[in-house]
């Protein structure tokens, strides 16, 4: 099950594990991606703080920490190939795995027919 921030980033969770990627709707908003970076395994992020960035043929754009926790994967293969988060949003084009500090914060992010209805 997805669940989605006002940001246009998608969770998907293992347990207390989450990983993290951006909608397709970004991804089409962005544009054909050139450059991704990506934190660090280890890295505590906290909800709405940067923690990864994009570059595309249009601007460079930050990808939010969706919820607070520990960074514990990253998905090399977008570093290496970024026009995997184009051609596959929802699947290889993840970005890392995020160690929840509280599941239940799960709660206030929305499901898709609410991210559906706020993208129009």
């Amino acid at each position: 099950m997805f669940k989605f921030t006002e940001e246009h980033e998608w969770l998907k969770l293992d347990g207390d594990v989450a990983t993290v990627g951006i909608t397709a709707h970004a991804a089409e908003q962005l544009g054909d991606l050139v450059f991704v970076g990506l934190p660090a395994v280890g890295d505590q992020v906290e909800k709405g703080g940067s923690a990864a960035t994009v570059e595309s043929v249009k601007a460079a754009s930050d990808i939010y920490a969706p919820l607070d926790g520990e960074i514990v994967a990253i998905n090399d293969a977008i570093a290496a190939d970024p026009s995997l988060v184009n051609s596959d949003p929802l699947g290889g084009g993840w970005f890392f795995k995020l160690k929840l500090k509280d599941k239940g914060a799960l709660d206030a992010l929305m499901d898709e027919a609410a991210y559906k209805a706020m993208v129009g």
